[in-house]
């Protein structure tokens, strides 16, 4: 089992991230992953840099850290002939520890580009073809694409890894999970669903499965959940809203109704190390093999020390 921290692109600059990544390889952490967004969730996280660069950054400031988007959207704001070049080089850069994490995106960082954000099946759609082009152009060569909603016109990727990176598909549902199986080499997942690794492993997955789980690391519970509370309720409305909102202003309203009561249901808060590890297990028994911590505490050093000295070694 491999265990990430989260970067949080909302939440942090580019040098706090940065700095967090560096901290996070020195804790022992075998792999960061960071969110690919244009906005922040909400207003009260007040950043959104952009991913690429800040993972470019920490690749040549790191030795063994693994890296991984989680996720990007190939197929809407970004063409997948730029992903496909962008993890490429990436990839190179990392000395081959990069993973690139897609997903069929969100309103609220696709919409910007005014291509609008389609049906759940033209996503699938659209992410299926993005899929298709960034293997095409990972085989070398010049390529052309016509599909339904992506094309590509003679394009080629002049700098490819010796190692391709593993390409891990989130999926919430049977569709995405076979997809992950037969356009990727990878799993993302956001909940302990034993049925999401098993319908990737009968559809002939053999790639690493990721999955994010929720924490709030503060030296007491009640600073967690308030913290959590504060800048995170957006995560207890579920895929479904997450999906479809388009500004951090529709997230404020659409969780103005959570309680800290929620808060504590959906998140791991406090300085308990059993709590941690309880919650890491329902991961492993569900069958993935590198798991992300999401912290939403409100100190990101405090949570590294406590993974470093009080959590890393139990688990």
């Amino acid at each position: 089992m491999k265990l990430g921290y989260k970067l949080a692109a909302e939440a942090f600059g580019p040098k706090e991230l940065i700095r967090q990544a560096i901290r996070a390889e020195q804790a022992g952490f075998d792999f960061v992953e960071i969110s690919d967004h244009y906005h922040p969730w909400l207003d009260v996280q007040g950043h959104s840099p952009f991913a690429w660069n800040v993972l470019s950054a920490i690749a040549v400031q790191t030795r063994t850290l693994g890296l991984a988007t989680g996720v990007t959207c190939p197929s809407v704001r970004y063409h997948p002939a730029i992903i496909a070049q962008a993890a490429a080089t990436l990839a190179i850069i990392s000395d081959g520890r990069f993973t690139l994490g897609v997903g069929s995106g969100e309103r609220l960082n696709e919409h910007v580009v005014g291509q609008g954000f389609g049906s759940v099946r033209e996503r699938h759609e659209r992410l299926t073809e993005a899929l298709d082009i960034i293997n095409l152009l990972w085989q070398g060569g010049y390529q052309s694409y016509q599909g339904k909603h992506l094309q590509l016109e003679d394009a080629r990727v002049f700098d490819l890894p010796e190692t391709l990176p593993a390409i891990a598909v989130a999926a919430g549902g049977k569709v995405a999970a076979e997809l992950a199986a037969t356009h990727g080499s990878g799993l993302f997942a956001t909940e302990p669903r034993a049925d999401l690794v098993e319908t990737f492993t009968a559809a002939g997955g053999k790639g690493p499965k990721y999955a994010e789980a929720s924490v709030a690391w503060a030296p007491t519970e009640e600073a967690a959940v308030k913290e959590a509370h504060r800048t995170t309720r957006w995560a207890v409305t579920g895929w479904k809203v997450m999906a479809e909102l388009p500004n951090p202003v529709n997230f404020e309203a659409a969780s103005a109704t959570v309680t800290e009561d929620d808060v504590r249901e959906t998140f791991v808060c406090g300085p308990d190390p059993a709590r941690y590890v309880e919650s890491i297990q329902q991961y492993r028994d569900a069958g993935f093999d590198h798991i992300v911590l999401m912290n939403a505490g409100p100190d990101p050093d405090g949570f590294l020390d406590f993974f470093a000295t009080e959590l890393r070694d139990k688990l």
